[in-house]
């Protein structure tokens, strides 16, 4: 696995998702909340979609997980923004500058990240169990990309690209 602890046990793999998933779901009502103070109340509404189903999510995990010894997993090891407390000056400037596009683009990363991951470890288990949760997860996550894909086609980039304007400018006069 790229640089981080090989994932070898089935309680291993379900820490590791019940921290992404966490995560997940903290994450999107973060934007929910940035996107309903800036008044984009149907990015909001997306966002609270989102961040419920990551919890529901994070529910099914811990029932299936209640009789388990789960590792620890350390916290921000998942983090979509950065390690620090939710009031570092880095996290503040980025929920200022954020455009729902921007917030989309967060979460799409976030959601491919943990589909690399859980591909990862499907590739790498040594058992069957651990391969085929693993692969479970990995279709989850699918529908999550998808989901947030989808949101991201609706809501175009705010910002110019001043570079390409000027090119087709260019181009334009020289045609």
């Amino acid at each position: 696995m790229t640089g981080e602890k090989r994932v070898r046990s089935v309680p291993e793999l379900y820490a590791h998702a019940l921290a992404i998933e966490r995560e997940a779901a903290a994450r999107y009502l973060e934007f929910a909340d940035r996107m309903a103070d800036e008044g984009n109340d149907h990015v909001a509404t997306l966002f609270r979609s989102l961040a419920r189903f990551e919890a529901e999510h994070v529910d099914q995990l811990v029932d299936a997980t209640r009789d388990m010894a789960l590792p620890e997993i350390s916290p921000g090891q998942y983090a979509w923004l950065d390690a620090g407390a939710p009031e570092t000056a880095a996290h503040d400037l980025v929920f200022r500058l954020m455009t729902p596009h921007d917030a989309l683009e967060i979460a799409l990363e976030a959601e491919r990240r943990a589909r690399r991951f859980f591909d990862e470890v499907y590739e790498d288990a040594g058992d069957a169990p651990l391969r085929e949760l693993a692969l479970d997860m990995a279709r989850e996550e699918d529908d999550h990309v998808a989901w947030v894909e989808r949101a991201l086609a609706a809501n175009p980039d705010p910002h110019i690209d001043w570079e390409k304007v000027l090119e087709e400018r260019d181009a334009g006069r020289s045609g």
